[in-house]
């Protein structure tokens, strides 16, 4: 069981899990919906050293669906909806030093959604390598790489699975030391055939023609959909 520190309220935790974004002794709860599924367009920093919440200027946009990351030192939110029909491309940067939020356009176009409708895909799965933002898309199945000078997104590689098939649910793309994690059911099509995979990739040893993914564990599993995963000791 996770020692939450005494300060902590568990409820209150399992409440933003999903929304929790964590660097070293501080996690950052930003955006999502309450109750009565109003979205949200707030912020708090919880600090493990002292054990305190700090109530953080509101973001620019309420926003629900979407994903944060640390990134050079600063929090970033991205993709997401601003209502239940509203689909947001922008991301937000935070600099705990200055306590404010700027604007990015463009940063994420996730609502390019292919066939589906952006509110069906799951939040956006990113991960951060060695300050390099990396982001498996949805609808076309590849690992893009973020130009942070162009503000572009370039394909450097296949995913070894589909994402399209449950519109990004039930997979999970994780960073690890200085490898780029897959972990979903094997199958055909993303069907679930109650077998689990873990695949690596480092992103500095090959490209899209490169070196192939590794898999890492395959594992028998009562149902291999994947709703929430989180990594230790990487």
């Amino acid at each position: 069981m996770y020692p939450y520190p005494s300060s902590v309220s568990k409820e209150r935790l399992w409440k933003v899990s999903d929304r929790l974004f964590s660097l070293g002794e501080i996690a950052i709860v930003a955006g999502g919906s309450d109750k009565n599924g109003n979205v949200l367009q707030s912020a708090e920093l919880y600090n493990s050293e002292v054990g305190t919440w700090q109530t953080l200027p509101d973001m620019n946009f309420p926003r629900k669906l979407c994903l944060g990351f640390f990134m050079d030192g600063k929090f970033y939110v991205i993709g997401g909806m601003s209502s239940h029909t509203a689909c947001l491309t922008c991301g937000e940067e935070y600099n705990i030093e200055t306590r404010s939020w700027r604007r990015i356009e463009n940063m994420y176009l996730g609502c390019d959604a292919g066939m589906f409708h952006p509110a069906m895909r799951s939040p956006p799965l990113v991960a951060v390598v060695n300050n390099q933002l990396y982001s498996a898309d949805q609808a076309t199945n590849e690992v893009k790489k973020y130009d942070k000078v162009n503000n572009s997104w370039s394909v450097v590689k296949r995913l070894p699975m589909r994402a399209d098939s449950s519109y990004g649910w039930g997979l999970a793309f994780k960073a690890c030391g200085n490898s780029l994690l897959v972990i979903g059911a094997r199958g055909h099509g993303g069907h679930d055939d109650g077998v689990i995979v873990l695949h690596s990739w480092n992103p500095e040893e090959g490209n899209r023609d490169g070196q192939e993914w590794n898999v890492l564990v395959v594992k028998a599993w009562a149902c291999a959909f994947v709703y929430y995963c989180a990594l230790m000791g990487c």
